[in-house]
Formats: structure tokens, C-alpha cells, sequence
């Protein structure tokens, strides 16, 4: 009995569902909604491509400035002193500093407006050709920021110091506190917003378009920067009296830069 050969085996692809991988972005699947069930997807269906929406983004960037007269001073005063030795150099620089500190006190500066700044004690050398240098005595200084809250006393407030015992002013610079700072930057903020929108007016009417919204408002940066010293001057109020110290304030220039996303359209 002859025996029939066999049939070689034949693998079926498999008919079992794969997950499928298809996403639909929000806007791609509104889109289809909208249309409604006239178009029917298939199994084979491709990923749907991102729908983009008609309008034209335009980025602009705005600067804007307010000005403000300073209401705060802030000054580094200090004492030094030299000595033959560091203790006697220490022991000069903290009686005359103590007398400093009772005028800065006495002249109305809160505790919170007084913050020491360094204190130091260096060496002071003789230097002589081949030879080492050689110690000669002590320098010790000591310095404090404060910080004054009535500008027209400046210039009396310096003088005073300087009567009781300081030898050693820097300053001042002229500065906003928080709350004025923060009201000039909002005006600065709200010019920088208006001359973006006229910009973007501009661009959508040469383009013929219409602004529709702002997409979004981001700040490219606040500069305030803190006046720098001024020149201090000399002046007799009459005849035969002491000298007087004449500062000037001046204003200050507050900035704030935006960059704003506006969305153009038909």
C-alpha cells in the first residue's frame, strides 16, 4: 500500500486584532466630529495629521519706562584707624565707630536701616630694596550701610557723621522702596503692553488682517538701576557760616520689557 506523501505545512496569518496605534489630537478629532460619521474610518487608518488653525502668530517685543524721583538714600560710612599694634588699632576703630552709630541713631536711622558692611584689620609694611618687609603697625576698619528715608536730610545726615567721627563716606546712591518700585513698574508694564498692541495693529493692518487675541505675554526683563554717586558739593548758606553738604537726587528710570504673541486673522 503505497503511502501518499504529506502536504508541507502552511502558516495562516493570525486573524487576531492588533492594539491599534491610532491618536487623534484634540483639534483632528473636532475636526472629524464636525463632519460627522460621512466619512468612515477603516482598520487601516493612519495617525491624522495635527490640524493647524488659520490664523498667523506674531511675536513683539516692547519696552516701556517709567521715571520716578528717589525717596530713599543709601550710604556706606565707616571709621579708620591706625595703631602701633592690632589690639590698640581694634580698640581706637570701636570707641570712635560706637560714637558714629549713636549719631546715625541720633539722626532718626531705624535699626533696621543699619547693617554692618565688613570689619577689617590689616598690616601696614615698610618695604626696603633686598630686605623683607617690615611691620610697622596696625590699620582697622570698619564700615556700615545705612539706609536714609527722608532725602532732604542727606546732606545734613553726612555732615554729621563726619563731625562725630567718620573718615571714611561712600555713596549715596538713590533708590524706590518696594511699594513706589512696584507702582512704577506696573505703569512700565502697562506702556509696554500698549506699544505692543499698536505694533501688532500695524502689522495686521499692512497685512490686511485683524489682531483677534494675545496668546500669550511673557516679561523679557526689569532694569532699575540704583543712581550712581553724586557729585557731593560744598556750599555756605550765608556769610561766615560752616559748610554744608549738597546732594541732589536726580530720577530715576524704571524699565520693563515684554514679549507679547498676538494671533492675526481675516
Amino acid at each position: 500500500m503505497t503511502r501518499s506523501s504529506s502536504s508541507p505545512l502552511v502558516r495562516l496569518p493570525s486573524l487576531s486584532p492588533r492594539p491599534s496605534r491610532l491618536s487623534l489630537r484634540p483639534l483632528a478629532l473636532a475636526a472629524v466630529l464636525a463632519f460627522g460619521a460621512a466619512t468612515a474610518m477603516t482598520a487601516s487608518a493612519q495617525t491624522a495629521p495635527y490640524v493647524a488653525t488659520d490664523g498667523t502668530l506674531l511675536s513683539v517685543s516692547a519696552e516701556s519706562t517709567a521715571k520716578r524721583t528717589p525717596n530713599i538714600a543709601t550710604v556706606s560710612t565707616g571709621v579708620v584707624t591706625q595703631a602701633a599694634d592690632a589690639n590698640a588699632a581694634m580698640r581706637a576703630n570701636a570707641e570712635q565707630m560706637a560714637k558714629v552709630v549713636a549719631a546715625i541713631k541720633a539722626a532718626g536711622i531705624a535699626e533696621r536701616d543699619i547693617q554692618t558692611s565688613g570689619i577689617n584689620l590689616n598690616p601696614q609694611y615698610r618695604y626696603q630694596e633686598n630686605q623683607p618687609p617690615q611691620i610697622t603697625g596696625y590699620q582697622a576698619n570698619n564700615n556700615v550701610n545705612i539706609v536714609i528715608r527722608d532725602i532732604s536730610k542727606v546732606g545734613k545726615i553726612l555732615d554729621s557723621l563726619v563731625a562725630t567721627g567718620a573718615n571714611q563716606i561712600n555713596g549715596p546712591t538713590f533708590d524706590l522702596d518696594d511699594k513706589d518700585k512696584d507702582a512704577a513698574f506696573d505703569e512700565a508694564r502697562r506702556g509696554a503692553i500698549e506699544k505692543a498692541q499698536a505694533r501688532a495693529e500695524m502689522y495686521a493692518k499692512t497685512l490686511g488682517m485683524k489682531v483677534r487675541r494675545i496668546v500669550s505675554v511673557s516679561e523679557g526683563g526689569r532694569f532699575a538701576p540704583p543712581m550712581p554717586m553724586p557729585m557731593m558739593a560744598m556750599r555756605m548758606e550765608k556769610a561766615g557760616a560752616a559748610a554744608d553738604t549738597s546732594v541732589s537726587p536726580g530720577e530715576n528710570s524704571l524699565s520693563m520689557n515684554l514679549d507679547v504673541v498676538f494671533e492675526l486673522g481675516k
